[in-house]
């Protein structure tokens, strides 16, 4: 490589490093692996040593990578927070610490000792307490300056609101999530269709970094402390005497903490470390070697970016070969189908992996999967497995293509895709996978409105089996529902009236409670207004519900599907069976005042509430939208009328105060 090869691949490389830095420190999103990252830095600094002459002071190899978010206080570090230089081989190590022997035997120092401890996997802290009590906390940020997350930290139990002594002391950990707990909240995110978090680091990241805490404090977060940042009015001769201290305080300590003397005890400590982290309940990316004598680091000193008297060993990620031996299909709470590989088992980093997820369709299309591939795994972010690459070589022309299903496969009903989703969902009402999402919208406040009749008692009656589909709300007891509280008797009396009341609600709020795939309130209303019965809807083909205004082919295509399914008619006939309104009681309105006139409702209304408005604008034959455009004829505005005034003043639309359009409707 000669040096203007190696200018523009040094400028290339800072500007992968530094997109791929904001996506992890700044955003808690990364798009590659741990290993990839650090390859790539790597590959910098070593042509930046080569090349003296094209280092920079702003290259990410000069400095840490993270920024402050906007919305936290800044708070400047009286002791920079450093981060460790990397290696990745025994070579690496015995070379450092074979510069660190010298030295110390150039300053004569007698404690030639270090402390190999785990490197945790989290998010890096600073925790400020003065006579003994924890008065702030803040990120690491760019090392020098953090963000201000006190009142995060606070909701932290194993972070302490008051030490033992009453002393000044600031010191340094690693917030995290424990492995197990990681994978507790990864599950439930699936289950809720919700991304994933791509490790536990960046499910720790980000928790961290809400700016709401009550958001925090619902995530399982802990802390290791391990080092001493500043203290007043005490001194330590050693680190690992300073974590003894720590400990005494209250502090929760990094438990892996291992003694050495020599480079041969050093490299047995990386390797205990390496062969039992599967068993740690923590996640961790590194062994870190750091110098024992308090002293001795004063001599040896840091860089603008790193501590010289540490390094951290990160371990290479593992990846196996084994089997695809099978794809089945599993159906989340949603009706999103996720087909799952099923694998010849292989350890992987110390856990036997026997299935992963493969997300969706278009993830076995991009990796090129067939059912007999031997392909490669490999543990995202030491926790997930995942399948990384496909050995085609190794075929031998009995693999098979996958297709994903086209019945659901619990319950048979049709699945489908819609344009622009990556998703395959179930489209069955009944599908008992996704009954509790399906019961929980059918209940909500714009569907059929039961007050009392939320997700938690929702959970107890499918646990207790006193409801199997949606229609069994309605054959609830009073004895069924005082059953799930102690003293339940008013609860239940409220309910069942509650049940009773959306017996007699309106087309419209059953239509929406049925969930059918891009149907709301708005198109609910006008299938109610113009069909009258549930009936008439049923019969509706197509073709004619695509010539209807707000509804174009895709949702007319979702309706009639909906409607002919097996599933959807037996529940209209239990619901009809039960008691449940299903016709329109809208008036018959002669007065169309409004025909083929577009409303748009901005700012605080006094005089009604937005729905309010809308039921009054569609009752008399208008629209509402929630654009301003061209085709608007009024936008009604309230106090505080923000952007779409503005515009539709810029498009000379008419603007109607509330008196005026109550004047309108008079």
């Amino acid at each position: 490589m000669n040096k203007k090869q190696a200018k523009e691949r040094i400028k290339e490389l800072r500007e992968q490093v530094e997109y791929y830095a904001k996506k992890y420190y700044d955003d808690d999103k990364p798009e590659i692996s741990d290993f990839e990252y650090d390859m790539l830095m790597v590959e910098l600094r070593n042509l930046e040593n080569d090349y003296p002459e094209f280092k920079t002071t702003d290259s990410l190899t000069q400095k840490v990578g993270g920024h402050v978010k906007e919305g936290f206080e800044k708070v400047t570090h009286e002791v920079p927070l450093q981060s460790l230089q990397d290696v990745f081989s025994i070579e690496e190590v015995e070379e450092y610490v074979n510069k660190i022997e010298q030295k110390a035997e150039e300053n004569e120092i007698e404690n030639r000792k270090y402390v190999v401890e785990t490197k945790i996997d989290g998010l890096s802290a600073a925790l400020e307490y003065k006579e003994g009590k924890f008065i702030r906390g803040a990120t690491r940020g760019n090392g020098l300056v953090g963000e201000d997350i006190t009142q995060n930290l606070k909701t932290i139990k194993t972070i302490p609101m008051e030490l033992k002594e009453k002393i000044d002391i600031t010191v340094r950990g690693e917030v995290f999530i424990s492995k197990q707990d990681f994978e507790k909240m990864n599950q439930e995110r699936e289950e809720n269709e919700e991304e994933l978090f791509a490790n536990a680091r960046n499910a720790a990241a980000g928790s961290l970094r809400q700016l709401d805490s009550k958001i925090t404090e619902k995530r399982p977060l802990d802390i290791y402390i391990f080092n001493v940042q500043k203290i007043d009015g005490k001194e330590f001769n050693s680190h690992f005497e300073e974590l003894e201290y720590l400990a005494k305080l209250g502090f929760n300590v990094n438990p892996v903490r291992i003694e050495c003397s020599t480079i041969e005890e050093i490299e047995k400590a990386i390797q205990k470390i390496g062969d039992e982290r599967e068993k740690l309940t923590f996640g961790i990316d590194g062994a870190v070697v750091k110098v024992d004598d308090l002293k001795f680091r004063e001599i040896l000193g840091t860089t603008a970016k790193t501590p010289r008297w540490a390094i951290a060993y990160k371990y290479p990620p593992e990846k196996k070969e084994t089997i695809l031996k099978d794809i089945v299909c599993q159906v989340g709470r949603t009706g999103v189908i996720t087909p799952m590989a099923i694998l010849e088992p292989v350890k992987v980093a110390g856990s036997t992996i026997s299935r992963t997820t493969l997300h969706n369709e278009d993830f076995i299309k991009e990796k090129g999967l067939k059912i007999g591939d031997t392909v490669v795994i490999q543990k995202a972010g030491d926790v997930i497995p995942e399948i990384v690459e496909v050995k085609e070589k190794k075929r031998k022309g009995e693999e098979k293509e996958f297709q994903m299903p086209q019945q659901c496969p619990v319950c048979g009903a049709p699945t489908a895709r819609e344009e622009g989703e990556a998703a395959i969902r179930c489209t069955g009402i009944e599908c008992p996978a996704k009954l509790f999402r399906n019961l929980v919208h059918f209940v909500s406040r714009e569907a059929m409105n039961i007050d009392g009749l939320g997700e938690n008692i929702i959970g107890q009656l499918l646990d207790k089996e006193l409801i199997k589909n949606i229609a069994d709300i309605y054959s609830l007891s009073f004895e069924d529902i005082a059953s799930l509280k102690k003293n339940g008797t008013k609860f239940a009396q409220n309910l069942v009236d509650s049940i009773n009341k959306s017996k007699e609600n309106d087309l419209y709020r059953l239509i929406t409670g049925l969930g059918i795939r891009n149907v709301g309130v708005k198109v609910s209303k006008i299938l109610a207004r113009k069909y009258k019965t549930i009936e008439n809807i049923m019969k509706a083909t197509s073709e004619e519900l695509a010539m209807i205004d707000d509804i174009g082919p895709i949702v007319a295509n979702n309706i009639q599907e909906f409607f002919l399914q097996e599933q959807t008619q037996d529940l209209i006939e239990k619901l009809k069976k039960s008691g449940v309104n299903t016709k329109s009681l809208e008036e018959e309105v002669e007065d169309t005042r409004f025909e083929g006139k577009v409303f748009v409702l901005t700012g605080s209304l006094e005089k009604f509430t937005r729905g309010e408005a809308s039921n009054i604008i569609e009752k008399f034959g208008g629209k509402t939208s929630s654009t301003v455009s061209k085709k608007t004829d009024y936008v009604i505005a309230g106090e505080e009328a923000g952007s779409k005034l503005t515009k539709a003043q810029s498009l000379r639309v008419t603007i109607l105060s509330e008196d005026e359009f109550l004047k309108m409707i008079k």
